[in-house]
């Protein structure tokens, strides 16, 4: 393992085969179907911080500083919430940083490891789990940081918002992962079969394509 963070664009990688969950069920109750597709987008989200240095998982590649360890941290948190506040089941022995509206799940400080907030991870999906498990679907709790028209939910809202919200972070992962060291897909089997060279040659037919409309529209 090195822990080389980028200063140009890296070479594409596939993912292993393996690292995603698979999802062939083609059957499920209103409560099954939207966990199981919970599920899959957690394991999607972990799996890119897989063969990653300390220093590569907290590396910050977007302006606002979004990077693959700070974004775990924050799916584990918003679950713990989501799942346990709201319906009176709160998580024991939570962080103090759950607290906090500062930012400060969107990233992991110098005294917290990799192992550490992987931990919580799946600590705190293991409790989402057991809330998800123990409730009817129709199931009433309170969101307190939500607008109080709103804050009545079901159990059946919160497991549709929350994999709204686990979806869309781990495609922030998929985007910062590639920046990161090329790596992509989710070795599933979904990424066009291409040599390091022919992907090189693709983005650069991209940049070419960019540069023609862009030309367009100072033509326009």
């Amino acid at each position: 393992m090195n822990d080389d963070v980028p200063d140009t664009v890296p070479e594409v990688r596939p993912a292993a085969p393996g690292t995603a969950v698979a999802d062939r069920a083609v059957t499920g109750s209103e409560k099954e179907t939207p966990h199981r597709y919970l599920r899959k987008h957690r394991a999607a989200l972990l799996a890119k911080v897989e063969g990653l240095a300390e220093r590569q998982a907290r590396w910050p590649l977007t302006p606002t500083g979004t990077n693959l360890l700070g974004l775990v941290k924050h799916v584990a948190g918003v679950q713990a919430g989501y799942f346990g506040e709201v319906f009176g089941r709160p998580l024991p022995d939570a962080p103090a940083w759950l607290e906090s509206w500062e930012g400060d799940d969107m990233f992991a400080g110098p005294d917290e490891t990799m192992a550490d907030v992987i931990a919580f991870h799946h600590r705190s999906a293991a409790h989402a789990d057991a809330t998800i498990e123990a409730l009817d679907i129709d199931a009433r709790g309170t969101v307190p940081w939500w607008p109080e028209d709103r804050r009545s939910v079901s159990l059946h809202q919160v497991l549709v918002h929350m994999g709204y919200e686990v979806a869309r972070h781990a495609g922030h992962a998929d985007i910062v992962r590639e920046m990161l060291d090329g790596t992509a897909g989710d070795g599933d089997g979904n990424l066009a079969e291409k040599t390091p060279a022919e992907w090189v040659a693709w983005r650069e037919h991209l940049v070419e394509v960019a540069e023609r409309a862009g030309l367009r529209d100072l033509s326009a």
